[in-house]
């Protein structure tokens, strides 16, 4: 597939390749996303803004410069910010695309980063040398001015041109947890909404810790998804509660729904609301007790949010959609086109 390039949320000439429960496949405009639901459905989007999760600095040690990614955290609560796991890189930055990047210095336990503003200690190595429990040095309040002055949004090289935050906010952007966009939300749009109601569409939010989805090393990459903090209100466990009853679907906007929801499942389709963690990865052979499809980005065979696109449909009709995917021109990555999978008749 083609690489999107250019980071414009909603393009007019966007796709959306839909695969029903029948393991029929269907090729759409994006814009007619909405045509597409039912009476009755419940629409879950993720509200997480992006934070500024790259930051570029140095170690001390070696006084050689890094980048640090900012990569994942205990919980969403905005005093939670003095500690983070993080992948390290060595010099550079998005312009080289991340499995080129050079490793960065020999980092170790004790280790001291100063990152613009911000200084941190490395607590301890996660398994791996590149993957690092970081505690800053500083109030939370410190380290939040320091993240917002000093950060970027984390960039991959198929993007040349720098990001700015609005590029990786979607319409509904709340509180700033997530470390790389929940970029299937960057679908919708303030007429989509009003369009839903008139529809007879509910609507709902929760907010997912949306953690990053490269690192540039293949031993590091498979331990994706990292632990993901979530919050569920208690106003969408109860829609989905009424959606369940009625009859409708619950349809997730990207990967981080899916995983946020079915970790707080309870067989039946219940749904435990307030916070938690995932820590589950979802794919072939998983249970889905809560959603019924998936509004996702086009995924590459062999990243996690692939696997997870495994829970609804089976590897022939996934790979039967990835050759029209690459036939038909359609475009990859957070700014590309769309795909909705309905949970396949087998999966139910």
């Amino acid at each position: 597939m083609i690489a999107a390039s250019r980071p414009i949320q909603r393009p007019p000439d966007a796709k959306l390749l839909v695969i029903d429960r029948f393991c029929r496949i269907t090729h759409n405009r994006r814009s007619d996303f909405m045509q597409l639901l039912r009476r009755g459905d419940l629409i879950v989007a993720n509200d997480a803004a992006t934070m500024p999760a790259s930051l570029q600095g140095k170690h001390l040690l070696t006084n050689q410069r890094i980048e640090v990614r900012l990569a994942g955290r205990h919980s969403l609560s905005a005093e939670d910010v003095l500690e983070f796991s993080a992948v390290v890189f060595g010099d550079g930055d998005f312009h080289v695309a991340t499995e080129d990047r050079p490793a960065p210095p020999g980092i170790s336990a004790g280790d001291r980063l100063a990152l613009g503003p911000l200084s941190a200690t490395v607590k301890r190595l996660l398994d791996h040398p590149r993957l690092l429990h970081l505690q800053f040095d500083g109030t939370p309040d410190e380290v939040w001015a320091g993240i917002a002055r000093h950060g970027h949004p984390i960039q991959y090289s198929y993007v040349q041109e720098p990001l700015e935050m609005w590029d990786v906010w979607s319409p509904i952007a709340g509180p700033p947890v997530a470390f790389e966009p929940p970029s299937a939300g960057f679908a919708l749009d303030w007429k989509s909404l009003a369009e839903m109601r008139t529809r007879g569409v509910r609507f709902a939010t929760i907010t997912h810790s949306a953690g990053i989805s490269s690192t540039g090393d293949a031993c590091l990459d498979r331990r994706l998804p990292l632990d993901e903090p979530y919050r569920i209100p208690e106003s969408t466990a109860a829609a989905i509660a009424l959606t369940k009853v009625s009859g409708g679907r619950v349809v997730a906007i990207g990967t981080t729904v899916v995983r946020a929801l079915e970790h707080a499942a309870e067989p039946g389709g219940r749904i435990r609301s307030g916070e938690g963690v995932a820590t589950q990865r979802l794919g072939l052979g998983s249970l889905l007790f809560v959603v019924d499809a998936i509004l996702s980005g086009t995924h590459e065979p062999g990243t996690s949010h692939y696997d997870l696109l495994r829970a609804f449909t089976d590897d022939a009709t996934l790979q039967r959609a990835g050759l029209e995917l690459e036939a038909r021109g359609y475009r990859t990555h957070e700014f590309g086109d769309s795909v909705l999978i309905e949970r396949a008749e087998s999966n139910v």
